[in-house]
């Protein structure tokens, strides 16, 4: 007999067995965030790694959900998102960045940004196709095109300043290129595009039958003197793109996921194809209130100042350790190098410096080699700072001795 033949016990029935299939992700495991975050809960750590808020939302944002729901907004909305939820998203975007889009053909509710993102890879590239993403990078990226059967072409942003690198760009795009994801304000590194930025991307896109994936989910996190450079604002890398927002961030509500894509009538009649079927549509009181909410654009244009309050309290706390502290345009993210201190342990990776971090001083962070695809290891680590000022102040004083 076969010595990975399965018998079962004598006088007893065979166990019901599990059919096998090839995974669709096998490189994919339990991602960084869910390990640090039980780590910090284990040690009773203040959690920076995971990037969510603390604090709770506005509670008018609350009211106008309530009120939805008991005004009877309750049913399947619209598969594209409730209208007039549409209307407020293209009456925010053309105040901001000048470019109207058709509430009707070319806004779209989303169940947050990260399944905006997968469904406008899926609907868009396929096998034999390539798309290319900037390391490092948010972490659903590459299963998305994974998921596609299209190659992924990785590019690095050029380390420690994470500005992009067109020449490696350019050379990154060929007939095969179906898209390209950008994401401003970075996540991890909490770097802005500024406008040369974006006038070389459109030089590089222009003669190219590329597409345009824009991550802009921190959009309203970009801190003095800058401003955020939508790809909305740029006619030509608008016509080729789909522009992705999420309300979770902006109105720290993450849990509630729910998101939006601005694309080009064309392009968004491809995204709603896949978008009907992964998702159909997105809970309706949220959308009704969300609507509701946005009438007073207050919240969204005092964020920037509300968050740069937080980075500079966090700031100040860092600078006076031997952490070495990197610039932070935006996003509630700040990166730090670990090169100059020195733990009793051992010259760590930053992963296991993370670890050691959680452990010992009680302070959860994320490794800048979780976001590629490699590992590379830049002796580089990620705080959020989107919590109240009091859990800054406690990190702050766990961190001091370093």
């Amino acid at each position: 007999m076969s010595s990975d033949t399965l018998t079962a016990p004598t006088g007893s029935a065979a166990a019901p067995a599990t059919p096998r299939f090839p995974s669709r992700l096998p490189q994919v495991g339990t991602t960084i965030f869910s390990v640090m975050s039980a780590l910090a809960q284990q040690h009773q750590a203040v959690n920076l790694g995971q990037g969510f808020p603390d604090f709770d939302c506005d509670p008018q944002l609350v009211s106008a959900v309530t009120d939805a729901m008991t005004s009877g907004h309750n049913q399947y909305p619209p598969m594209p998102g409730m209208p007039v939820l549409r209307q407020a998203i293209a009456a925010k975007i053309e105040s901001l960045y000048g470019r109207r889009f058709d509430e009707a053909s070319e806004i779209t509710v989303t169940a947050g940004a990260t399944q905006a993102i997968l469904t406008a890879v899926l609907c868009c590239a396929g096998p034999g196709d390539e798309v290319i993403v900037l390391e490092p990078c948010y972490d659903s990226y590459v299963p998305n095109i994974e998921l596609t059967g299209a190659r992924v072409v990785r590019v690095p942003l050029t380390p420690g300043s994470f500005r992009p690198d067109f020449d490696q760009l350019a050379a990154a795009l060929n007939s095969k290129t179906r898209a390209l994801i950008i994401n401003s304000p970075h996540n991890p590194s909490g770097t802005i595009w500024q406008p040369a930025d974006m006038q070389r991307l459109a030089e590089l896109l222009a003669p190219t039958n590329a597409l345009l994936i824009s991550d802009e989910v921190y959009e309203h996190m970009v801190f003095a003197p800058h401003r955020h450079e939508s790809v909305a604002r740029y006619p030509e890398l608008a016509a080729r793109a789909f522009i992705v927002s999420s309300f979770g961030k902006t109105f720290h509500v993450t849990g509630w996921k729910v998101g939006y894509v601005a694309a080009p009538a064309a392009l968004t009649a491809e995204f709603r194809k896949v978008h009907q079927f992964n998702v159909f549509t997105v809970n309706t009181p949220m959308q009704v209130g969300l609507a509701r909410y946005m009438a007073d654009p207050a919240p969204y244009l005092n964020l920037p100042a509300f968050y740069q309050a937080k980075r500079d309290l966090f700031r100040a706390g860092l600078a006076r350790t031997r952490f070495r502290l990197t610039p932070c345009e935006g996003t509630y993210f700040q990166c730090v190098s670990i090169a100059d201190l020195q733990v009793p342990e051992r010259d760590l990776s930053e992963a296991d410096f993370c670890q050691w971090l959680t452990r010992e001083l009680g302070v959860a962070a994320i490794p800048l080699s979780a976001f590629y695809g490699q590992g590379f290891d830049q002796k580089m680590i990620r705080f959020c700072f989107a919590k109240r000022d009091d859990t800054l102040r406690d990190a702050l004083t766990r961190l001091s001795t370093l």
